[in-house]
């Protein structure tokens, strides 16, 4: 598949195109005979999945090509459902299809009985797949993955003020999905993905402030050049130089796109099926309630031509919409696949995951829609408070959705950026966050879970 060039590079010799296509109906083949296996064993219906994936990746520190990655895999699972009881076995494409369809049909029969995990009807299955645009049959010879690489790292090293590199990136690669099940659906969707990345640092000694920047893409054509993400990331490093820790204090924060995408992250948690089954979210009982500031509204999009989240279908088959998760701050949908959706006694809205032999669910893309004002406006208006850049740890209980992270950014003072700050920690709860939030103008859709700028009023800041 590959021929060596040289010590850290190598020649791709099949093309990407002819990859996928040529595996992926291998792949729909089998997961067909796969299924057709399993009602001969005895399964009262049953689906199974392959996953396909090629990547290649380059890494680079101090203008040496530190490392060289190229990998493919297939996966394969079915998943069997005998009188109301259900069966997942994960294999690799050299397993005879009747040895493991036997395998599952026998560990169904002594599982305990699952009213909930079934075929999604049929009625329900995409029986159209919209042309999404996500593949790119771009060839990026290992050579130019390395110019990438070479050339993001050197462009943020270029840069005054930083001292030393972490390491720069550059990758290819491409994905595909084949669901073949017993209620009659049979799809394939596949894409690929580019990207670059750089982490850099400035200073020397004890003063040392790291930061990156990163740009992906599913077609070549749309990723940003290593020249201008690589200044990015230096520039960002040098202005973390010589933080202050200001004193504990309540505070309202402005959160960069960078950092506010983790809020949308999670409060996309907390409206997932699986964790209201659970009760294991603050917002189990929320349904039709207003639970975030009147301008708030987050939409799912699953048909959005070139975004990595989108997908034709889900992981059951079944095409699913666009959505208002939350309309004006209210509640509107949880994310179900149709195991989640029956134990909830509500139906499937095409959210449904594959991860492993397991379907859970989760959003596509999601994007917390924009505010009428500025990021400056809302900086000017704001007088005093924190710009958060960078955030560090874990610290959210999505039972209580109590709040504590480290951040780090810059103070505003008199409605501008003044100073750098560190090693501080603002703390709330995700209740109160969400209904004092308030979005800014700039969102950029380009990314499957994306923010624009929020101000967050009333947090309080734990520092010197």
């Amino acid at each position: 598949m590959f021929t060596r060039r040289a010590k850290t590079c190598f020649i791709v010799t099949i093309k990407l195109e002819e990859f996928m296509t040529s595996q992926n109906q291998v792949l729909l083949d089998r997961a067909s005979a796969l299924v057709e296996a399993a009602k001969q064993a005895g399964a009262d219906a049953s689906d199974a999945v392959s996953m396909l994936s090629r990547s290649r990746s380059v890494s680079v520190r101090n203008g040496v090509v530190e490392n060289t990655n190229a990998s493919e895999g297939d996966s394969l699972s079915l998943r069997v459902f005998v009188d109301g009881r259900v069966a997942s076995v994960s294999a690799d494409a050299s397993t005879p299809v009747d040895m493991l369809a036997e395998r599952a049909v026998a560990m169904a029969r002594v599982s305990p009985r699952d009213e909930y995990n079934v075929l999604p009807d049929a009625s329900l299955l995409a029986t159209q797949f919209a042309d999404l645009d996500k593949y790119d049959a771009t060839e990026l010879a290992t050579a130019e993955l390395v110019e990438n690489a070479l050339a993001v790292e050197g462009a943020a090293l270029a840069v005054q003020g930083v001292s030393q590199s972490m390491g720069g990136s550059a990758s290819a690669g491409g994905s595909g999905m084949v669901l073949a099940a017993s209620n009659g659906f049979s799809g394939v969707y596949e894409g690929t993905g580019f990207g670059v990345s750089v982490s850099v640092i400035a200073g020397q000694g004890t003063k040392m402030e790291r930061d990156y920047d990163f740009s992906a893409a599913s077609h070549y054509g749309d990723l940003e050049s290593p020249e201008d993400v690589g200044r990015r990331a230096g520039e960002r490093t040098v202005k973390r130089l010589n933080p202050r820790k200001p004193d504990t204090q309540s505070i309202s924060a402005i959160y960069d796109p960078r950092v506010a995408r983790g809020m949308l992250g999670h409060l996309t948690g907390a409206i997932n099926g699986a964790a209201v089954a659970r009760k294991s979210t603050f917002l189990r009982d929320q349904m039709g309630q207003q639970i975030a500031n009147r301008a708030i509204t987050i939409v799912d999009d699953p048909f959005i031509k070139r975004n990595s989240g989108s997908r034709p279908f889900d992981g059951e088959g079944i095409a699913g919409e666009k959505m208002t998760m939350v309309d004006a701050g209210v509640l509107k949908h949880w994310y179900l696949s149709t195991p989640i959706a029956n134990e909830l006694g509500l139906t499937t809205n095409g959210r449904g995951r594959r991860s492993g032999t397991q379907v859970g669910a989760g959003p596509t893309n999601v994007f917390i829609e924009p505010g009428e004002e500025s990021p400056e406006a809302l900086i000017k208006e704001l007088g005093t408070g924190i710009y958060v850049t960078d955030m560090i740890g874990s610290g959210v209980n999505m039972v209580t959705g109590e709040y504590s992270r480290g951040v780090s950014g810059f103070w505003i003072e008199n409605g501008e950026l003044t100073y750098p700050v560190s090693e501080i920690t603002l703390a709330s709860n995700l209740k109160d966050m969400f209904l004092r939030m308030i979005p800014a103008n700039d969102l950029d859709r380009k990314y499957a879970t994306a923010a624009p700028t929020l101000l967050i009023e009333n947090m309080m800041l734990a520092g010197a």
